[in-house]
């Protein structure tokens, strides 16, 4: 009786694990979701602005659901599209890339790159990411400059270790941006420096939320910090939330919008679109895109 009663016990967990993966690989994973928050950076009696934050497509090819969701995001009719990295996850995958963003490329945008938009991923034991001393494996290169030819012949910034001011919904916004810190392709130094009085707006992104990158950027007194890389967990417990972050943040900021400690500056932190090819699940972490409305102080 009792050999029988652990016998139910061990097939009904086993049975409710393959339900919640089947669940976390084939429905939320594609539970594509737009997240709204207002935001308030901008000086008393300035009209709103619209950002829309994407990150971390992690683009495959034929991923059309993922691809048509983006794209209808033009909807939100954004002043400015933010753009913080790992669009691809293959090398076939830019033409897939750029039929998401092609409707947004008609609006003023920023972008800067995440390892993947360099590397191509390899199979990694989901675990590793307990251990932030594990061995960092990268694939083959992709096509990385080919994505970047586009986006700048569209106008976009350029901010992978660069800075520049442009106009976006009738505002001068200054933007600053790193290279991916996750591999040590950050170079802040070459850009570092107050941020400019005469900005209506100022806007800091990197891939990676590594808290050095926004103390230096928040330091400068830029306003708003944009990041993804984190996945927002991925997996999350529900009431406990991320587990890991991936990086040098608390978990407890690994999506959402936070005051960045000891500073004046916003940070937001998108749980991106897609996942890792060789992890394609989502558990209580839903993908998402995000519009940030900016409103007064």
């Amino acid at each position: 009786m009792r050999k029988r009663t652990l016998f139910s016990i061990a097939a009904g967990t086993a049975a409710a694990g393959a339900a919640t993966l089947a669940y976390a690989s084939l429905i939320e994973r594609n539970m594509f979701t737009l997240r709204r928050y207002d935001v308030p950076v901008l000086a008393p009696d300035a009209e709103p602005l619209r950002i829309l934050h994407l990150s971390d497509m992690h683009m495959m090819p034929n991923q059309r659901r993922k691809q048509d969701w983006v794209a209808s995001l033009a909807a939100t009719d954004p002043d400015l599209v933010v753009v913080t990295g790992d669009n691809l996850a293959h090398p076939a995958a830019v033409s897939g890339a750029l039929r998401a963003l092609e409707p947004l490329l008609d609006y003023p945008g920023a972008f800067v790159f995440g390892s993947n938009d360099y590397k191509g991923p390899v199979w990694k034991n989901p675990f590793s990411y307990f251990f932030p001393d594990r061995e960092y494996r990268q694939g083959a290169d992709l096509p990385t400059e080919e994505l970047r030819d586009v986006l700048v012949g569209a106008g976009w910034a350029d901010l992978n270790n660069a800075r520049t001011s442009l106009k976006a919904g009738g505002r001068l916004i200054e933007l600053i941006g790193v290279d991916d810190p996750h591999v040590g392709r950050d170079e802040y130094e070459l850009v570092a420096g107050p941020a400019s009085p005469e900005a209506d707006l100022r806007v800091g992104l990197t891939h990676s939320p590594e808290p050095y990158i926004l103390d230096a950027m928040s330091g400068d007194g830029f306003d708003l910090l944009l990041a993804g890389h984190t996945h927002g967990g991925q997996v999350c417990v529900p009431f406990v939330g991320a587990l890991v972050t991936n990086c040098d943040l608390p978990r407890s900021m690994a999506r959402g919008l936070f005051r960045w400690p000891g500073s004046d500056s916003w940070l937001h932190v998108t749980a991106g679109i897609g996942t890792h090819p060789t992890a394609p699940v989502r558990f209580a972490c839903p993908p998402e895109a995000s519009v940030l409305t900016l409103i007064p102080r």
